[in-house]
């Protein structure tokens, strides 16, 4: 047991305590203390990382009680990439929001960014069911106060409504735990994996039911069709650096569904056999075509960015869908991609509405915007991965969505969908981009008569003598180190993609994760692995 697995948890809870009760009327030491908190985290999330490359899974025990009696964080391969995919986002999105001041428009924003984090983090680390939906508390607790930090009418009801249906997956999630509880006398993920794999087929009535409830819990949680209406309004209203720390929530379903339906409800397991395949995979496609869809009728940039994070989500969870080791390592891949695209997309988003005055985010013609050569080459370069076009890693995670699904009885669909829904965003932001940078500067010009220059920006009336203020560019290098992970991405797709090739073979062999999570070295285990192994006695196996 190392307890440097706990750590990613407890950094963030103590940091925002001590911000509440210590540093509540010193913004500076908020901010110097979040961000060395955040970097700190990162520190540890690369050393987690490192540890589980080599297909090292280690466990931490709260109280020392063993499982499945106690508490377990288990770190493995698809645990740690995504505790480090969030704690490489998490300094960029402090970054921005200290740049651009979002973080003293209302109280208590680093607090609750760093609650924000612990729950992430202990969502993805957990190996207990129960405490998965403790974890998805914290976070959406935290998450609540950020959507409406700042404040507003419209950021307030955007929130009730992201309240409302979280807490209809909430309800459902205690419901789904309860059938599983009431039918194994677990929540332990290693240990329903071992007693669900024995049941006989008259007592699976309610693990199949149960298998349901949490699809469609992950479902609402990634924004899949038809549970996705929450999304658009919830993440254009909230404040930028909000809306770009949320682009990792929508994996927390996603990862959900990769880790119970591999671990405990695995695809050769006949109770819950076909329900990838048969629910998940159409959905996906509906909500990739749906979401692009969104992106081409959108009348707001911001709108635009969210219906793109939900057709992301589509193309992500159709390679899910195909459910094969080649599907959840293309997932995966994608999975980084989408999360630092539509994080970018949305620092971009709010840096042309603090410039273009009082058009905002909305797509009409405005004045020039300050900086509009480097802010129209960024949102290019983020327009370019979103979509999926060549170079960038959106073309080389589409590829091996496609290549997934290659062999599947919806193959054709999938293809369709994949390549229809980038034509789809192609031209919307196309359209977009156009409209913000090309049109509005034409505009412009055309007012200017011939022979003459565009006058120049007018200083402040205060001191006319003063040249105009500087746009802070603090923001712009926070989306630029956004950009940069994203290039390198593309980089060293090589290596990033057997790393997730590597991660999938071993959630599809579980029998070592149970192994280390119950203690079972020298035993047989009745898992995914050993489909045909008759039925034992837990209690004379020792579990």
């Amino acid at each position: 047991m190392t307890h440097w697995i706990v750590l990613p948890v407890v950094l963030p809870a103590m940091l925002a305590a001590v911000l509440v009760l210590v540093t509540r009327y010193h913004p500076v030491l908020q901010r110097t203390f979040s961000m060395a908190g955040t970097l700190g985290l990162l520190a540890l999330a690369l050393g987690l990382f490192w540890r589980a490359s080599d297909g090292t899974i280690d466990i931490y025990q709260l109280g020392h009680w063993p499982a499945p009696f106690g508490i377990v964080l288990v770190a493995d391969r698809l645990s740690t990439l995504m505790v480090l995919i969030t704690a490489t986002l998490a300094p960029l999105v402090l970054l921005y929001a200290i740049g651009s001041g979002w973080d003293k428009r209302g109280w208590h924003f680093h607090a609750l960014f760093q609650f924000q984090l612990m729950g992430i983090m202990g969502a993805f680390l957990t190996g207990d069911l129960f405490n998965l939906f403790v974890f998805f508390e914290v976070l959406l607790i935290a998450s609540y106060g950020l959507m409406i930090h700042a404040g507003g009418a419209a950021r307030l009801r955007a929130g009730v409504q992201y309240v409302l249906y979280n807490l209809l997956g909430s309800t459902l999630f205690l419901f789904a735990l309860g059938t599983i509880y009431a039918q194994t006398g677990t929540l332990n993920m290693a240990d329903l994996a071992l007693r669900v794999s024995v049941l006989s087929a008259d007592d699976t009535g309610g693990i199949r039911v149960a298998a349901v409830l949490l699809l469609l819990v992950f479902a609402i949680k990634a924004a899949l069709l038809p549970l996705h209406f929450w999304l658009p309004a919830s993440y254009a209203e909230a404040p930028a650096p909000v809306a770009a720390l949320f682009s990792i929530m929508t994996k927390v379903g996603a990862y959900g569904i990769i880790r119970v339906y591999t671990l405990i409800f695995p695809p050769t397991l006949e109770t819950t056999q076909g329900l990838m395949g048969t629910w998940l995979l159409p959905a996906a496609v509906l909500t990739l075509a749906m979401g692009m869809i969104g992106v081409l009728g959108a009348a707001r940039l911001d709108r635009l960015v969210a219906f793109s994070v939900i057709g992301s989500m589509g193309m992500l969870l159709s390679a899910v869908g195909v459910f094969t080791p080649d599907g959840i390592s293309a997932a995966l891949y994608y999975a980084v991609h989408s999360t630092f695209a539509a994080a970018a997309l949305f620092l971009l988003v709010d840096v042309l509405r603090d410039r273009r005055g009082d058009v905002g985010a909305h797509l009409r013609d405005a004045g020039v915007i300050t900086g509009g050569p480097l802010i129209a080459g960024l949102f290019f370069v983020a327009a370019i991965v979103m979509t999926g076009l060549p170079p960038l890693s959106g073309f080389v995670g589409k590829l091996l969505v496609m290549q997934s699904a290659w062999g599947h009885g919806l193959h054709w669909w999938v293809w369709g969908a994949v390549l229809g829904g980038s034509l789809i965003a192609v031209v919307g932001f196309a359209r977009a981009g156009s409209q913000i940078f090309w049109r509005s500067h034409q505009v412009m010009v055309a007012e200017v008569p011939d022979g003459d220059t565009l006058p120049p920006v007018e200083a402040e009336e205060s001191n006319p003598d003063l040249p105009a203020p500087t746009p802070p560019r603090t923001p712009v290098v926070a989306i630029g180190g956004v950009i940069a992970v994203i290039v390198g991405l593309t980089i060293f797709a090589g290596p990033v993609t057997a790393t997730m090739q590597a991660t999938a073979d071993q959630l599809f062999t579980p029998a070592p994760y149970i192994d280390v999570v119950l203690n079972t070295e020298g035993k047989q285990i009745p898992s995914a692995d050993y489909a045909d192994t008759p039925d034992v006695d837990l209690e004379e196996e020792g579990y």
